[in-house]
């Protein structure tokens, strides 16, 4: 997740989009930079997962994959002014699309599941970039969501964790509303960052949007899923 420290950026009133100034060449820098390498990192991690899908590895399991993405989201962080950080970010993206594949090859399995992935995977791309260019453009400062969206998904953990131990499928499927629900709030939190100079590292904006779009598209997969399931 991206570093909830920003600088405040105060903005306009009552000026219209087009009157704005241009981003500082920092900022555009930034932004190129970030969507370049998240789109890498979308490339690699759905190839990882089509791997996965096509030789049916099984799943890590909970503990070795929550291992996994804390370490590798802690060795980034340490990592992040470094020439280390691409390979850590690498291999964060391409562990998530690891642990990607048992579910994508589990929802192939159910009827209607490759037009369930098709969905989630439009309406994922149609919200982060419906959601983007509306920051893009307005320019507005999200920073004030930080605090509610880290303890959310705090909340959100938690309550997966009942869901999975104690075994009750509705609080599962109110959970995936919810991280749906937060992680659309953290592309708009994120972006704002970068677009208003809060984030002028593009190695942890990048890490901040494809977890939030892993998050985002896992929901959605949950929740289409469930749909197609009661409708058969």
């Amino acid at each position: 997740m991206s570093n909830l420290k920003q600088t405040l950026i105060p903005v306009p009133v009552g000026r219209a989009p087009g009157a704005q100034s241009e981003l500082a060449p920092s900022v555009q820098k930034v932004l190129r930079n970030t969507y370049a390498l998240l789109s890498l990192c979308l490339l690699f991690s759905a190839g990882v997962a089509a791997t996965g899908v096509a030789l049916a590895l099984p799943a890590p399991g909970l503990v070795l994959t929550l291992v996994g993405y804390f370490g590798l989201l802690f060795a980034i962080h340490r990592l992040r002014n470094s020439g280390w950080a691409l390979p850590a970010v690498f291999a964060l993206t391409g562990f998530m699309g690891y642990t990607l594949g048992p579910v994508l090859a589990r929802t192939l399995t159910l009827p209607g599941g490759a037009q369930t992935i098709v969905m989630a995977l439009a309406t994922t791309g149609a919200i982060f970039l419906a959601l983007s260019a509306w920051v893009l453009s307005t320019r507005r400062d999200f920073s004030w969501m930080g605090g509610m969206l880290f303890a959310g998904m705090v909340v959100a953990i938690l309550a997966g964790l009942a869901a999975m131990f104690f075994e009750i499928p509705a609080l599962g499927l109110a959970v995936s509303a919810m991280v749906a629900l937060l992680s659309a709030g953290l592309i708009l939190y994120e972006t704002s960052n970068i677009v208003n100079g809060g984030e002028t590292n593009y190695v942890m904006a990048t890490v901040g949007l494809f977890v939030s779009l892993f998050n985002l598209f896992t929901s959605l997969l949950s929740l289409f899923g469930f749909g197609g399931s009661s409708a058969d």
